[in-house]
């Protein structure tokens, strides 16, 4: 049980620069990221119980549309800056490729771990986000890190789905 919490933690990591990128943007307020994961958390429990079901209908290694998956995610997240720039309106896509991303976490911990899963691994996965998003989202309105280009945390974000990806294909 201590496996599927662990990567839940994990590979949540990736909320942390999100929440950053939107605690950079001076017309981003904190209300926003709490709604993101207001619905993030529906989509985490929504991805637990449609893994269940898939799992029994795929004849091929799922890792593989996780891996995927998560490479197209990142990819997204590195273009979008350089396409729509960072404004308001980027804010809604983000949140919701971050509850995309973390529906795909959810799924992905639970396909790795059946028979096994339960209700924990959607909980923890959202609750990581959370906790992850928030302490960046304050973090960057101090002064030291709002000296951080927006463009770093777009970049390391996207990377860290990338390297997700690959894990999950090359593992």
């Amino acid at each position: 049980m201590l496996l599927p919490i662990l990567s839940g933690l994990i590979v949540s990591i990736d909320a942390f620069f999100i929440g950053l990128s939107l605690g950079l943007q001076k017309k981003c307020k904190f209300l926003y990221l709490a709604i993101i994961n207001a619905f993030l958390f529906g989509l985490c429990i929504l991805g637990f119980f449609v893994a269940g079901w898939l799992y029994e209908l795929i004849e091929f290694d799922v890792d593989l549309i996780v891996g995927f998956s998560f490479i197209t995610l990142g990819l997204w997240c590195i273009f979008q800056y350089f396409w729509g720039k960072s404004s308001s309106k980027s804010i809604i896509p983000v949140g919701f490729v971050m509850s995309i991303e973390a529906m795909m976490i959810t799924m992905g911990i639970t396909f790795i771990f059946l028979p096994y899963s339960n209700l924990i691994i959607p909980i923890v996965v959202a609750l990581a986000h959370f906790g992850y998003g928030t302490l960046s989202f304050f973090l960057a309105r101090t002064k030291y890190v709002k000296q951080i280009p927006i463009v770093v945390s777009h970049m390391v974000s996207g990377l860290a789905l990338i390297v997700y990806g690959l894990m999950a294909i090359i593992l």
